[in-house]
């Protein structure tokens, strides 16, 4: 990974931080929160109940199952993936995404 694409990847991470933010919920980076749940592959720590992993890249490697399946359960794991020039998707499992529309 290249230092742009890295420095790319915390900026998405830092816009999804304020995001969270504007829409009143607590979120910290777990780099500077939680040396565990950053390699557990979150990224974002918050008072939601999702675990967030940012992803912003052309090529999604590991796959969206993979990055899923190594998240903690506690919480929703949900992947924010964006694309340049194609936007931003959100993914989590279909039990998950069922269970919030109850």
């Amino acid at each position: 990974m290249s230092i742009d694409s890295r420095r790319k990847g915390k900026v998405y991470e830092i816009q999804i931080i304020n995001r969270l933010k504007e829409l009143g919920y607590e979120a910290v980076s777990s780099r500077s929160e939680s040396k565990r749940m950053d390699d557990a592959g979150v990224d974002i720590i918050s008072n939601a109940i999702y675990h967030i992993q940012c992803k912003h890249v052309e090529k999604l490697k590991p796959t969206l199952h993979d990055i899923i399946a190594r998240m903690p359960t506690d919480k929703i794991p949900v992947v924010y993936h964006k694309r340049n020039r194609r936007g931003t998707i959100v993914s989590l499992r279909l039990e998950d995404f069922e269970r919030l529309l109850l």
